[in-house]
């Protein structure tokens, strides 16, 4: 196929990167491309892909839509299905207010900006956000800077706003020393806390793209305590973790917190459609609502609440409701692949959480730009899998409707590919 010469590829080195396989269908699991080749997609394209490709019903439901309404601008419109995604999303986060975005990043934007202008409207603003070492919130410019520095985001660091930074006390099977990580990460958490701050930002149980880093509900809690505490907002990252990812509906419930935000977005449309929204308190949205302009929350996007994505939300959500086992037991379906990994000695600090496998290559420099995993990546495709390692961390993220032998034969490329290496 060769390098089409009107696109510009994500996050992509076409100096040294191998040609982009070019797909022309896709069903469940499966990835079809123009050669005839067949590959499982063991990482949900990017984590949005929640129950499969083409799922029939919420292909239907897109399909109905398109020919009733598709679009309409949402600052002096609504309708039904906005009403009925922000009724059900209410009810299952205990978040009120639904605000509408486009994608992940917008969410965490739409988020940040919420926090930052209640203190505002409040008349007593403060300026401290807190956020996690090794975190990612997204690629525009306000989520860029409470993510980690990294050579992601380093061409833009006079852009950026400063962020305090907590340790992230990563955990993983048999780790004899999480507690002793945490008691230093709260305390650090602490004396950052004794600065007036408007929120304090975090992606629930996983950080994903820094490698699939687990921390424990206690820790969560823990923070949780001395953010109200502090009397600052607590800001959740669902992006990744919602809507199943990590065994519960959303990733607080299982840590047993509740955020004053909520940003959602890849499995929220299961994949079809982009669409981000927000989750707020009723209390932060009060704030807002005054005969004074300036207490506006003047932010929109185009495709605001747009019908299509809505459709496919609810239609994505009531699979969910009707079969929980679908994201509530897929971790001890992990969990019976990954025991006989646990002392290969090319691996170390296995991990899984709901729907999410990962583990460390051992390498002598590890970090994103670590060869073997791209190396790893190579063999699996071989093998009739595709995976997107990140660096030495190597993960498995599939859609949630994913066969046992499909499931079994992304395993048995990776046992393979190890050997190979």
């Amino acid at each position: 196929m060769g390098w089409h010469p009107h696109l510009w590829h994500p996050t992509t080195q076409v100096a040294t990167a191998p040609e982009p396989l070019r797909v022309v269908a896709a069903q469940g699991s499966l990835l079809q491309l123009d050669d005839g080749r067949q590959l499982i997609d063991a990482i949900s394209s990017w984590w949005v892909t929640l129950h499969g490709h083409g799922e029939p019903s919420i292909a239907a439901a897109i399909a109905s839509q398109a020919l009733q309404l598709e679009q309409v601008i949402f600052a002096n419109f609504s309708h039904p299905l906005a009403e009925q995604l922000a009724e059900q999303l209410a009810s299952l986060t205990g978040l009120d207010r639904l605000f509408f975005s486009d994608n992940g990043s917008t969410a965490v934007e739409v988020a940040l900006k919420i926090a930052w202008q209640w203190w505002r409207n409040r008349g007593e603003p403060r300026q401290q956000l807190i956020a996690f070492e090794g975190a990612y919130h997204g690629d525009t410019v306000g989520a860029m800077a409470l993510g980690e520095r990294s050579l992601f985001n380093s061409a833009y660091e006079s852009l950026m706003f400063a962020v305090a930074r907590v340790p992230w006390p990563a955990t993983w099977w048999g780790d004899e020393n999480v507690e002793a990580r945490e008691l230093a990460a709260l305390a650090v958490l602490d004396r950052l806390l004794e600065t007036p701050t408007a929120a304090v930002i975090f992606e629930p149980l996983l950080q994903g793209a820094s490698g699939m880093n687990l921390v424990r509900p206690q820790f969560l809690q823990a923070v949780e305590r001395r953010v109200r505490a502090s009397g600052a907002l607590l800001i959740a990252d669902e992006v990744m973790t919602g809507f199943g990812r990590s065994g519960s509906l959303f990733a607080c419930q299982q840590a047993q917190i509740q955020p004053d935000l909520m940003a959602l977005s890849k499995g929220l449309t299961g994949g079809f459609m982009p669409m981000g929204v927000t989750m707020a308190s009723e209390r932060l949205y009060e704030a807002f609502i005054g005969l004074d302009p300036t207490l506006t929350f003047f932010h929109g996007h185009s495709f605001t609440a747009n019908p299509l994505g809505c459709a496919a939300a609810l239609a994505s959500l009531e699979l969910l409701v009707q079969k929980p086992d679908l994201y509530g037991q897929f971790e001890q379906r992990h969990r019976q692949h990954l025991e006989p990994l646990k002392d290969h000695p090319r691996l170390e600090k296995i991990r899984n959480i709901g729907s999410i496998a990962a583990f460390d290559l051992i390498v002598d420099q590890p970090g994103y730009l670590q060869g073997l995993g791209r190396q790893l990546q190579r063999q699996c495709l071989a093998k009739g899998v595709y995976l997107r390692p990140l660096g030495h961390v190597v993960y498995l993220l599939p859609p949630l409707g994913i066969s046992e032998a499909q499931l079994e034969q992304c395993y048995a490329a990776i046992w393979q590919s190890l050997a190979e290496l």
